[in-house]
């Protein structure tokens, strides 16, 4: 008996232990869910963007709770809005291409080990050769460089400019003969979709070929500046250093420097050029008739002035047989400065009226047009009276008063002389801007009418 007993405690003691084992299986504790990787994911990784500033937007889902935007160039600037509901938006804006070619930069979304990249392709800007031209009363061509940009086209503001592409690099604009007696302007707009370029385009009035003397008057000397490419022998250059006369910064050259002309004939006009050449500013000034000239008349030209703050043109007259200034005599028939654009000047002087005491005999008008436009500047000039007219009207009169010489030295022969000048005490009084040179002044005609 004692036998089967050991035999029985075994096993009780064995089912015991597996019903034990069986019981803390059961209790065990269910495994909490892990949460899922952060992810970003982009609308669209590539951006492509014109030339000009802008902002753009591109949509994110994203299961964090917060982004960061960094951009790879300081020409792109990056923000991300909230997220709400796995969604937010990133906003990047671009700045202006000024350079020649496109560029491309990186703008990486980040939110702990997750990350996504747009990249920001920009186009390179539209560009032009020129923005301005002028251009003959007779017509002309021109060819205007045009880069960048992709694809444009051209339109013009007024049908006597014509326009065509010659492939996608070159725009040829084409001006029509100008029969008027003013210049006109007009422009022309390059257009690539987002960007619009402007050539603006002046054309020179016709020129004026009919001559009318006065009343009284018959024609004695002129010249249209209508043969060959240079003055002819009626014209005599003047040649000299910077600071010559009133500190003036132009050197006065005769002919040309460095296969550049400081007067030169085109489209029937004379052109007296102002520009530099080495850092050396050069000019034209040019006598008409200068060991003759004449006594008494009726002179007037037709004359389009220069553009730019430093340039001093002048139409004027000095005493053939010059001993002394101002005791012989200066008659300024028309002066004009560009610190004070279109604003038109004559004076007299002599020992009894000069600047120098502040006596001189002057008159200044506007001209609203004087820089852009052909006007006729003029003077009648007698023994009795000096009278100066722009356009016909009168801009100054002075009498002789029989006061002598040193008021009224003006009954000897003058020559004419045209000029431009740069700087000095009254074409650079506001300073000059180098960046205006070169510049011109155009002349049509000048003519000499006597009884």
């Amino acid at each position: 008996m004692k036998k089967i007993f050991i035999i029985f405690s075994l096993w009780l003691s064995s089912a015991a232990l597996m019903a034990c084992s069986a019981g803390e299986d059961d209790s065990s504790p269910t495994p909490m869910p892990q949460p899922s990787a952060e992810s970003i994911s982009i609308e669209s990784d590539q951006l492509s963007v014109a030339a000009v500033s802008g902002t753009y937007q591109v949509n994110v889902t994203c299961n964090a709770t917060s982004l960061s935007a960094i951009p790879s160039y300081s020409w792109v600037e990056a923000s991300v809005s909230p997220i709400v509901n796995s969604k937010a938006v990133l906003s990047i804006k671009v700045k202006e291409n000024e350079g020649n070619a496109p560029r491309v930069a990186t703008v990486q979304l980040s939110s702990g080990n997750a990350t996504a990249v747009v990249t920001v392709s920009q186009a390179a800007p539209l560009k032009i050769g020129t923005t301005y031209f002028s251009t003959s009363s007779r017509g002309e061509s021109f060819n205007v460089s045009v880069f960048g940009g992709g694809q444009w086209t051209a339109t013009a503001s007024d049908s006597w400019i014509q326009t065509a592409k010659d492939g996608e690099g070159t725009l040829i604009v084409t001006t029509a003969v100008n029969e008027e007696k003013h210049s006109r302007n007009g422009s022309v707009t390059v257009d690539n979709g987002t960007q619009q370029l402007t050539i603006k385009v002046n054309q020179e009035s016709a020129e004026v070929t009919e001559i009318t003397s006065p009343e009284g008057y018959h024609l004695v000397w002129h010249d249209e500046f209508n043969e060959g490419v240079v003055l002819g022998s009626d014209w005599t250059h003047e040649v000299k250093p910077a600071g010559w006369v009133n500190h003036e910064l132009q050197t006065y050259v005769d002919g040309e420097i460095a296969g550049r002309r400081v007067t030169e004939l085109v489209d029937g006009k004379l052109r007296i050029n102002c520009f530099k050449q080495g850092g050396i500013p050069y000019s034209g000034r040019v006598y008409a008739k200068v060991n003759e000239g004449w006594t008494y008349g009726y002179i007037e030209a037709r004359i389009q002035l220069p553009v730019g703050k430093g340039t001093w043109p002048a139409f004027w007259m000095m005493p053939v047989h010059f001993r002394s200034w101002p005791a012989d005599g200066e008659i300024d028939i028309m002066e004009e400065v560009g610190a004070n654009a279109n604003y038109v000047s004559s004076s007299l002087h002599a020992n009894a009226h000069v600047h120098s005491n502040n006596t001189q005999v002057t008159h200044e008008m506007k001209c609203a047009t004087a820089e852009s436009d052909f006007h006729v500047y003029a003077i009648k000039w007698t023994h009795e009276n000096i009278t100066t007219y722009v356009d016909g009207e009168v801009q100054l009169t002075y009498d002789n008063r029989g006061l002598g010489r040193d008021d009224w030295p003006y009954d000897d022969p003058f020559y004419v002389i045209l000029n431009l000048a740069w700087g000095g005490d009254w074409g650079g009084y506001k300073g000059v801007d180098d960046s205006a040179l070169p510049v011109t002044m155009k002349i049509d005609y000048i003519r000499v009418f006597q009884k």
